[in-house]
């Protein structure tokens, strides 16, 4: 049995995963505020679920800001770390079915690379994303947890928070800008907006400007596929969301099946060659 463990060590959640004999198992996360306690609790609840053994696993690859704090081997075992833009790049590609692409790591904030191949490089990114999601909602809404604020917008309207072009000319401006396109994100904010519309025109800034960095990036490249991952990949709204700009922008955003763990998945592959997996 050859088994290769990939971590990827967040801000506040640790993903793991395996490849065991060349394939992918289901991966997992844990929550923890101390990153060596998530890595370690992590590593035992997942490895005792797919019931691997300490001398079954060949190598451990970890990723991700909190990975530096890993400055031995996990139980004895040999640990590399692995680049987080080269794991995201790498995981991206791999799940979307991809040669060439641009990625796009919705975490906390936003990073962008754009990947071919084996090789990924890091293009930019943005402060914008699930921090700029939680922090706003705190303040604005008394609420912290991303899915209760999906929940929330699934009831929101952007009309009473988004400012939209027909509001400002009656004017097609270029073919590709429709009459709902956003003109200023909280441009309209009415006295009327209920929580449900905030949450719903926060996910929507937070989308809109991390779409707007990832179609300079594609032109940039001349590359029209653009795949999301991270945990805001998931939430209900971004297919809709991304769908749209898709539409506006002539390009292919892309939310492949385990999105959300694109970079552990990647750091895990590293270890192995192309052919194996």
């Amino acid at each position: 049995m050859s088994v290769i463990i990939g971590i990827d060590v967040g801000g506040s959640t640790t993903k793991i995963c395996a490849i065991k004999d060349g394939v992918l198992l289901p991966p997992d996360s844990v929550t923890a505020t101390d990153p060596l306690a998530s890595v370690y609790g992590a590593f035992g609840k997942y490895t005792a679920e797919n019931k691997i053994s300490l001398s079954g696993i060949d190598c451990v690859a970890v990723t991700g800001v909190g990975s530096a704090f890993l400055e031995n081997d996990i139980y004895g075992l040999p640990t590399k770390h692995i680049s987080e833009f080269s794991a995201t790049g790498k995981g991206g590609l791999f799940l979307s079915q991809k040669k060439e692409a641009i990625i796009v790591s919705m975490g906390t904030g936003t990073a962008i690379m754009h990947a071919k191949g084996t090789t990924s490089s890091h293009m930019g990114g943005t402060g914008v994303g699930g921090g700029t999601l939680v922090g706003l909602s705190k303040q604005m809404l008394g609420m912290t947890c991303a899915d209760e604020i999906a929940e929330l917008a699934k009831e929101g309207a952007l009309s009473n928070i988004d400012l939209t072009i027909e509001a400002m000319t009656k004017k097609d401006i270029s073919p590709t800008l429709t009459a709902k396109t956003t003109a200023s994100n909280f441009g309209n904010l009415t006295d009327t907006a209920t929580k449900a519309d905030v949450a719903l025109g926060i996910i929507n800034l937070v989308f809109e400007t991390t779409g707007m960095m990832a179609v300079f990036c594609s032109r940039q490249k001349n590359v029209k596929d653009i795949v999301l991952t991270g945990n805001l990949s998931v939430l209900p709204q971004t297919k809709e969301k991304f769908e749209s700009l898709s539409a506006m922008f002539d390009v292919n955003f892309i939310i492949p099946e385990l999105s959300q763990y694109a970079t552990v998945i990647g750091a895990a592959k590293s270890m192995i060659t192309e052919e194996t997996l």
